[in-house]
């Protein structure tokens, strides 16, 4: 068996350390992500799946199978739940199939990505039969980061596993074209490209946010995606406050001209509240948990778990790094994440 294609669980003890931190971390169930996909699953696939959008049925209708999917991927060797969602849908051949769509979307790079795609789907498999597609949308900022094939060999017995995916940064070129298409996954590509060619200005960042909001805005989608779509915005381009209250000072000026309600209000509480204000009470409570302590162990863990919520689950490295750091260090770290575009960022100068 190539070292490559070592499932994780069968590796020396040595590694077992970054894997055991990921597990006690929280599931990687409230990015934004989810609840765009959750509420756009036909122009998601239609997207960054053409293909396989043309071969589902979208009339009969889809059913997300939540329940289900934990009850089937619970146990997984790496012990934590990677996958976003599974939808149960009918293809369009003449026996109206029902089939299983499982959607990851990776935001970093993970060396156990192919791997861990390969076990849920042969779970899945073993859960519903073959008719189980998997798709990856690669969300990472690593351009030679290209995962779609987990191959084991063992004594001659080969099985390869491929898998569709879709890389954000292959739309680069082409960012000024998405903000003029209605599908509104073209809007959230353009708003992850946007927060990297903006991650070192502010301004140019500002500018950025701005313009996407109004193009938000001017859709006229309904209210629940405007604010699904404006979450994922607002978790992609965080601000410095200052700036994100001009930003807010626009959201109130387009939805009182065009007499909506749709963010401002309950919603910008929330997402304040839930966001920023959530992120610096860890912080203060990491804190105190290291004082009574008399250890950094517990402020480490509060840091991961900020990090999981700001940009997913972190690659293996991130835990060991965070149970070496000193107490100020994590400190740093854990305030970065309220700003940072991307997980490099918070690390950046230590």
């Amino acid at each position: 068996m190539a070292a490559e294609d070592t499932p994780p669980n069968t590796r020396a003890a040595a590694e077992d350390t970054p894997q055991a931190a990921r597990a006690a971390a929280p599931d990687d169930y409230d990015s934004p992500w989810k609840e765009v996909v959750l509420g756009a699953l036909p122009e998601f696939m239609a997207f960054y799946f053409p293909a396989a959008h043309a071969g589902i049925a979208w009339e009969q209708g889809h059913e997300f199978l939540d329940k289900e999917l934990h009850q089937v991927v619970r146990d997984a060797a790496s012990g934590k739940r990677f996958v976003d969602l599974l939808a149960r849908v009918t293809g369009t051949d003449a026996t109206e199939q029902l089939i299983y769509i499982h959607v990851e979307v990776q935001t970093q790079r993970d060396d156990d990505f192919a791997w861990r795609m390969f076990s849920y789907h042969h779970r899945l498999i073993d859960r519903w039969g073959p008719a189980v597609a998997s798709f990856a949308v690669l969300a990472d900022d690593s351009p030679g980061w290209r995962p779609s094939q987990y191959r084991l060999s063992v004594l001659g017995c080969v099985h390869v596993f491929s898998f569709p995916t879709a890389k954000l940064l292959d739309h680069e070129p082409r960012l000024a074209e998405l903000k003029r298409e209605a599908n509104p996954f073209a809007l959230v590509t353009a708003a992850h490209l946007s927060a990297l060619r903006t991650r070192r200005s502010s301004t140019r960042r500002f500018a950025a946010k701005r313009e996407l909001v109004r193009l938000l805005y001017a859709q006229g989608w309904p209210p629940q995606r405007v604010i699904n779509l404006f979450a994922i915005i607002d978790w992609m381009l965080a601000l410095p406050k200052p700036l994100e209250r001009q930003v807010w000072q626009d959201i109130e000026e387009i939805e009182r001209k065009g007499e909506m309600k749709y963010v401002t209000s309950v919603e910008r509480l929330a997402i304040e509240r839930g966001m920023a204000q959530g992120i610096e009470r860890g912080i203060a409570q990491g804190k105190l948990e290291g004082k009574l302590a008399g250890k950094s162990e517990g402020k480490a863990e509060l840091v991961l778990r900020l990090l999981t919520r700001r940009f997913g689950a972190p690659p293996d490295w991130v835990a060991p790094r965070l149970q070496a750091a000193t107490p100020d260090q994590l400190d740093t770290w854990a305030e970065r994440t309220l700003d940072a575009a991307t997980l490099s960022e918070v690390f950046g100068g230590h």
